[in-house]
């Protein structure tokens, strides 16, 4: 193997080896707008595309020690999208990228937590909230019942109930008494 090949197989082995997800897609007929709305995307995200050869994915799946059923994946026009941080972003990102290509890109399959997933794992992954929007929701849920207790409070003074409860009441002044003579 030439020198320039070598160096772009180990790229490409170390890329994928430090990253934290690989999706794999078939980019075969997309326009190079298409193509560089992508990239852009995907930097956005800490991520990058990479256009592979498919004997190239053969040798980081050796690498990688993924099993033999991934290399079904490694036909037609490959490229690996690797980077780090929030899965999920990405997957969402790709499959824009799938569906504004008018059916001529797909998503082979990804390698996510250590696990090889298919297409259809893929595109369940696109559909789950972020981590940002877990989080909000997760507040929203938390501040809930306080809201609604401040409410429910703030109705009771407004129609002129006690606010406080009687126990905390101010006493009123007993009349004082004199010493008996």
């Amino acid at each position: 193997m030439r020198i320039e090949k070598v160096a772009i197989l180990d790229e490409v082995v170390a890329r994928v080896k430090d990253s934290d997800y690989c999706f794999i897609i078939n980019h075969g007929g997309v326009t190079v707008a298409q193509f560089a709305a992508l990239r852009k995307a995907l930097r956005a995200l800490d991520s990058r595309l990479l256009v592979v050869k498919n004997s190239f994915l053969g040798k980081v799946a050796k690498e990688k020690g993924w099993s033999e059923e991934v290399n079904a994946m490694f036909k037609g026009n490959s490229a690996v999208v690797t980077g780090h941080g929030e899965p999920t972003a990405v997957a969402k990102a790709i499959m824009e990228f799938v569906k504004n290509s008018a059916g001529k890109a797909s998503v082979k399959g990804a390698d996510y937590d250590n696990k090889i997933v298919d297409a259809a794992m893929v595109e369940a992954l696109s559909k789950v909230p972020g981590k940002n929007e877990l989080r909000a929701t997760l507040l929203m849920l938390l501040k809930e019942p306080a809201t609604r207790l401040a409410r429910v409070l703030s109705e009771k003074a407004k129609k002129g109930g006690d606010a406080a409860p009687a126990a905390e009441a101010p006493a009123a002044e007993a009349p004082a008494e004199t010493p008996a003579a």
